[in-house]
């Protein structure tokens, strides 16, 4: 039966596991149907990827079935993420690649909402521009670009109350095969995916994806959402296009506040263009616009802000061509050294335990005017950034309300962990209500990256909120010792792993020894790719763990299964003796080139 009969699949059971039901949607990638788990007795949503051409070149055919399956696995890397549709499972049935996805119930896509119901109002639209723009950022964080956001590729879902178009999710991410079953994606290039009228001009042109091309997808999108016609909707496909690169967006009548942002991510220019922390705070603004009480010397509403200036690329550092030598990898399995202190821990078994610090418990604490009361200590407000030392009472981590001290250098004494973002509140009340749950949403992604860490959501008193700006800070600390070192988007490009605790999932490393890791773009000349973490018995002593993880990690974190060739690329692993001190026995699983070469950013 060919694979391009949508409606001749009801009935048919898929991997000996899938009952399809119904279907849900068809596409440039195929078909999306309801089905029913029969071994869990639920309801999944499966992605049945289809080709116009059953004749097609078999080379051709496989490496389009290899690509939808490493483009799959990304976006399972972001199933932690709330306002990510989770991708569950890849399978392979008669010789095609199934992707096994969360079922959304009730939900219903922005481009039929905005077709049923007409356009969405600023504030609606700014709601929806930040839960995709946590998405967008979650992936743009691991090197994962959507390259097709669109109004259907944005579903609204009612919550667990019921309360209508509550959840955003964005689906759809990360696929970039093209099996040429629709027209709704067009194509320039073999390596070029997205959908007329909402490229970005330099992607349009040939260019490569970016986290500044999802912007202006974003830009569109939304503008679609406020409007309820596309900034460059033309007749056709092509004019489309040439409208995106040449002209510019119509003016938006509907827009209000939300018009400047919209501009500020529709510049032509990518380096102009808005980037992704100012539209967060912008979009944060037009929802609530009192909640920035402490810098309200702001540009009126309406007026434009001032976002001309070229956009850092990421975070990311160019590395010093001296930086690293370049001798061969090594071929056995790494360790770091032994002073160095415990493994950051296991995304397998990652455990956000939020404590709510600074609450004032008397009197005196509230009129103390530290920003979080006397138990923490500080007496300024944390910062992005600061690397911090915690010192538990009773020398118990985790119980009780731990006093901070902040290391300016991140190096002077191994950190416990670091500030990764802060959090504004108008009141103390809101802070304690709202910080927690907004700590865990900007922090997640880091924490799924991370093996062992906890989060902490250090809350302003109540005679501190003044001093603290209004603003909680959200840390990760190492949940079994020391982070030894920045965390995340801190750190810098070049610098040597002082121990596997900031090593994550996605990471590119030079190893010109055995125990000696540094960072590096994965754009440029690495030895090996972190993909996960493993765990090694409990009875298996530090000296013997060396011999036994790269094994461990071509089973449990199989480079293949992330669409790595085998007969190219093997595993490969690094060990801490800090996560055998602790008692956690977890390993740093990577990917390498099995001729000793190096990988030069075409792998999957």
């Amino acid at each position: 039966m060919p694979s391009s009969s949508p409606t001749s699949g009801v009935g048919r059971v898929i991997a000996g596991r899938y009952l399809l039901l119904n279907q849900l949607g068809s596409g440039g990638m195929g078909h999306v149907w309801l089905a029913h788990d029969q071994r869990l007795a639920c309801e999944v949503a499966l992605k049945e990827i289809v080709f116009r051409d059953p004749t097609e070149a078999g080379s051709e055919r496989a490496a389009r079935v290899a690509r939808a399956r490493a483009e799959a696995r990304h976006a399972a890397v972001l199933r932690g993420n709330p306002n990510v549709v989770t991708v569950h499972d890849v399978l392979e049935h008669e010789g095609l690649p199934w992707i096994v996805m969360e079922y959304v119930a009730g939900a219903l896509d922005l481009r039929d909402l905005v077709g049923l119901r007409g356009p969405r109002t600023p504030a609606e639209c700014a709601r929806i521009g930040l839960a995709v723009l946590d998405a967008l950022t979650a992936g743009h964080e691991q090197g994962i670009m959507h390259r097709d956001v669109k109004p259907a590729n944005i579903l609204l879902a009612p919550d667990r109350t019921g309360t209508p178009y509550a959840r955003i999710l964005l689906t759809d991410y990360g696929i970039a095969v093209q099996p040429d079953a629709g027209g709704t994606r067009h194509t320039l290039t073999s390596s070029l995916v997205g959908t007329a009228g909402y490229l970005a001009p330099e992607r349009a042109t040939g260019g490569p994806p970016t986290a500044a091309a999802d912007l202006f997808s974003l830009g569109c999108t939304l503008y679609y959402a406020v409007e309820g016609v596309g900034p460059f909707e033309r007749a056709t496909q092509l004019a489309e296009i040439t409208a995106v690169v040449k002209e510019e967006p119509r003016r938006p009548e509907r827009a209000g506040a939300l018009g400047p942002v919209l501009e500020a991510m529709l510049a032509k220019d990518p380096v102009r263009r808005i980037p992704a922390a100012l539209a967060e705070t912008a979009l944060h603004r037009i929802l609530t616009p009192q909640a920035d009480a402490y810098e309200r010397a702001r540009t009126d509403p309406g007026s434009m802000p001032p976002w001309g200036v070229p956009e850092e690329l990421n975070g990311h550092h160019q590395e010093s061509p001296s930086a690293v030598p370049e001798p061969p990898p090594p071929r056995r399995s790494h360790a770091l050294p032994a002073a160095v202190g415990a493994l950051a821990g296991v995304a397998l078994a990652a455990v956000g335990l939020w404590l709510t610090l600074g609450n004032p418990a008397s009197g005196d604490e509230q009129v103390s005017g530290k920003p979080y009361g006397d138990p923490v200590g500080l007496a300024a407000p944390l910062a992005e950034g600061d690397c911090v030392i915690a010192d538990w009472p009773g020398g118990t981590p985790f119980r009780g309300t731990p006093r901070l001290t902040v290391d300016p250098t991140c190096r002077d004494a191994p950190p416990d962990g670091q500030v990764l973002a802060v959090v504004r509140a108008a009141s103390v009340a809101e802070a304690r209500a709202q910080g927690p749950a907004r700590c865990e949403e900007r922090t997640r992604d880091l924490q799924e990256k991370l093996a062992d860490v906890r989060a902490f959501a250090v809350v302003p008193g109540e005679g501190g909120f003044g001093a603290a700006g209004g603003r909680t800070a959200c840390l990760l600390l190492g949940a079994h010792g020391p982070v030894y070192g920045p965390l995340g988007p801190y750190r810098e490009s070049g610098q040597a792993f002082g121990d596997t605790a900031t090593m994550q999932k996605r990471d590119c490393l030079r190893a010109p020894s055995g125990r000696d890791a540094r960072l590096i773009a994965c754009t440029e000349r690495h030895d090996e790719e972190v993909l996960g973490f493993t765990r090694l018995d409990a009875g298996v002593p530090f000296e013997q763990a060396r011999d036994m993880s790269d094994a461990a990690c071509a089973k449990d974190v199989a480079p293949a299964d992330y669409g790595f060739d085998p007969s190219v690329y093997e595993a490969g692993s690094w060990t801490g003796r800090g996560a055998w001190d602790s008692g956690t026995h977890f390993v740093v699983c990577t990917v390498r080139t099995r001729n000793g070469g190096t990988m030069e950013g075409e792998e999957p």
